[in-house]
């Protein structure tokens, strides 16, 4: 489990392979200096809920990885990482694609719709 901390007070675990997708498209709104809200599921360890956070330019933001390799990137769960962000909810995590939905990214981009009330990505 790899930990991601904001401005050395919140912080959350989340596994290595997540994290590493959550760190490119957190980083990729930052480099276009897109300010958006960050929210995740707290674990019942921790007392439950949801923490949001409002992810701006300069704020202080760490991740850190448990292991040493960095994890394999899914192009599919970026896309679906990054719709989520630049929706009026922001950043959420959202269950990596299957196979066929990555295959389904090939099509034309009007045939593809993420249904974020399922949190999974669908065919219109």
């Amino acid at each position: 489990m790899g930990k991601f901390t904001f401005e050395t007070t919140t912080k959350a675990e989340f596994e290595d392979r997540l994290l590493a997708h959550l760190q490119q498209v957190i980083t990729s709104k930052l480099r276009r200096d897109e300010c958006f809200l960050f929210t995740w599921k707290e674990d019942i360890s921790v007392g439950g809920g949801r923490t949001s956070v409002w992810v701006h330019r300069g704020a202080n933001l760490v991740f850190k990885f448990h292991g040493g390799r960095t994890p394999a990137i899914n192009p599919a769960w970026l896309q679906a990482l990054t719709y989520t962000a630049n929706g009026p909810h922001g950043l959420y995590v959202v269950p990596e694609p299957d196979a066929r939905q990555v295959e389904r990214l090939h099509a034309p981009q009007e045939s593809l719709k993420f249904d974020i009330v399922e949190d999974r990505m669908s065919t219109a």
